[in-house]
Order: structure tokens, then sequence, then C-alpha cells
């Protein structure tokens, strides 16, 4: 037992079991799933479906987050790829056309990584820190997804695109198998390669690292641009979900859920170790407690504190010094229950 509690990932899912629990208790409907013409329905399927667009960004930040740094620039970018995809579709003859939809996809995948390709060369080229780095692009992008949409907000008629966050794939949310593949492909990459050993070997000591022949440089690039490309792919699935280019609403504040649910999954903010496994653990983590506040009915102003203390209930119970004073004060009172008794022995 104290082995299953010492894992990493122990405290991150006993506190979405919590969760889960309290949901179901004040609403025992939380956990039914029905079937309505082949396709799946319930809360626990709108988690599915809402919690891709973060944990395609959260997979980025945590292989960023690996290499000491941190990406603030992933909500901009969301807002720049939905509004580079929307613009293609809203200019072509047929919107409704797959071919049109691709292109527009693939424009906005694209635009989104060579934004990931300016954080990385401004990191890993100039040497510039993460967090002045990707502020710069957190200010400006929004202001570039407007220049792009005219400064409205562009709205489309298109089936297929709007497919990607709201259509039903084998009774599935389609988006939530776009976020399994990219769980997925960015596993495999981290954890099946020599790459991801090289990730946490450049996070624990970048000048050691570099001395031992590793090219830290190539790996913080590329951690940058896989960031920039999956927000990218979340700004997609985010556009799709209102069928509109909100450059004002697209992303905002994901960069924080992002490094939260990294944070909850046990990855440490020092860089160096890190868990893809944990980094899905805590996405499903902030996706049902928003779900929680929802159905609480807690106000929107609020419902940001509500969710600060939930989640520092958390991390405090993840922090080993925190559980260490537990274990001392409850040993404490043992002794002191202990000694009286002792004393009339005597």
């Amino acid at each position: 037992m104290k082995k299953v509690l010492t894992h990493r990932l122990a405290w991150p899912i006993i506190a979405l079991l919590a969760l889960i629990a309290v949901n179901t208790i004040s609403r025992p409907s939380f956990l039914r799933v029905t079937v309505q013409n082949g396709q799946l329905y319930g809360s626990l399927i709108d988690i599915l479906r809402n919690s891709a667009p973060l944990m395609l960004v959260a997979l980025g930040m945590t292989i960023v987050i690996a290499t000491r740094g941190i990406d603030l620039s992933v909500g901009a970018i969301m807002a720049v790829s939905g509004a580079v995809a929307l613009t293609v579709i809203e200019g072509s003859a047929d919107p409704g056309g797959f071919g049109t939809v691709a292109t527009a996809i693939a424009a906005g995948v694209g635009v989104a990584l060579i934004l990931g390709v300016w954080n990385g060369f401004l990191v890993s080229a100039l040497g510039i820190q993460p967090i002045i780095a990707t502020l710069v692009l957190m200010l400006a992008g929004r202001g570039v997804a407007l220049l792009i949409t005219g400064g409205f907000i562009t709205t489309i008629n298109s089936a297929p695109y709007q497919f990607m966050a709201q259509g039903y794939l084998v009774g599935l949310p389609f988006a939530f198998y776009v976020s399994v593949i990219a769980i997925v492909l960015v596993a495999v990459v981290e954890r099946r390669t020599a790459l991801g050993m090289l990730t946490e070997a450049v996070g624990i000591n970048p000048e050691a690292s570099r001395l031992a022949g590793v090219r830290s440089r190539g790996i913080v690039w590329g951690a940058y641009i896989a960031s920039g490309a999956l927000a990218g792919m979340a700004g997609i699935l985010y556009s799709s979900n209102i069928m509109a280019a909100d450059a004002n609403a697209a992303g905002l504040y994901i960069e924080l859920d992002a490094i939260l649910a990294v944070v909850l999954g046990g990855t440490s903010l020092a860089g160096g170790k890190f868990s893809i496994a944990g980094t899905v653990v805590g996405v499903f983590t902030i996706q049902t407690l928003k779900s929680t506040i929802t159905f609480l009915g807690v106000p929107p102003a609020v419902s940001p504190v509500f969710m600060a203390a939930a989640v520092m209930i958390v991390v405090l119970a993840q922090s080993r010094r925190v559980r260490g004073w537990l274990r001392g004060a409850g040993s404490f009172a043992r002794r002191s229950t202990i000694r009286p008794e002792a004393k009339v022995l005597s």
C-alpha cells in the first residue's frame, strides 16, 4: 500500500476519483451513459470531448517544461491557427469540400508550427528566457489573428470542418480520437525512443548534457515546435466547436490550465523528469473540476477561486514535505496519548 501511495500518479488519480465521487453523489446521473442513434452521450462523454483541446496543449507543454522551459503563447497560437483555417474556408468556392477543409487544417497547423519554430529560435538560438520569449507571441499573437480576420469574428458553414469537434466516430466524439492519437504519438516518440531520455537530460542539466555530446539546442527547439503544432491542432478543434474564429476568446487562459494539468500530473516545473500519463490524468482532473463547478452553480466571478482552492488541495496532497509534516504531527499526537499511561505504569 505504501508503494502505491508513493507512486507519482497515485495522488493525481486519487484526486480525479474524488472529483468523480463528488459528482456522482451530488448528481447520480453523472456516470450514466446513454446510446442514441449509435452515439454515446453523457457527462463523461462530454468530458472526453471537451478535454481534447486542453489535452493537445498540455502534451506540448509537458515536453517544453521537461526542457526547463515554459510556453505562454499556446493560447495565442490557437487563435492564429483557427483564424487561418476559417479564412481559407471562407475564401473558398467550396467551403464544404473535403479538399478545402484539409487545406484549411494544414494551413492552420502549418502556421502554428512556424510560430513554434519562432519560439524555439528565440529560446534555443538567441538564449532568451522562455517566459519572455513566449510572452512576446502571447501578446502579439491575438493581434495577428485579428489582422487575419480583419478585426471581425469570422463564421463559416462547413459540415466536414464541424465534424472535427462535433462529429462522432464509432459511437465516440471524433475530437476524443484526435487527442488519443496525439497521446500515442507523443508517448511513442518520448518513451520508446532515445529522445525522451535526452529531453530529461537537457532539463536536468543543460550544460552537462552539452558537454556529454547532446545537442541540447536542437532538442529545446524541437520541444517548442511540437508545442506550437499541438496548439495549432487545438485551435482547429476549438474553432470547429463554435464554427467561428474569435481571436479574443480562442484559447483564453488555456496556457494556465495546461501548466496546472502538467503540474498536477507530477511533472516538475524545474525540468527533467516528466510524465505523459500524469499529464493525461491532470487534464481529465481539470476538465472534471470545471464540470463540477458548472453543475454546482458556482457564479462565474467565484469559480476561479473555487478552482484555485481545489487545485491547491491537490498540490498540497502531492507535496512530500507536507505529507512528512502530517506524519510527524500524527506520530507526535500518538506519543502524547501514550505518555500519561507510561507514567501511571511507572
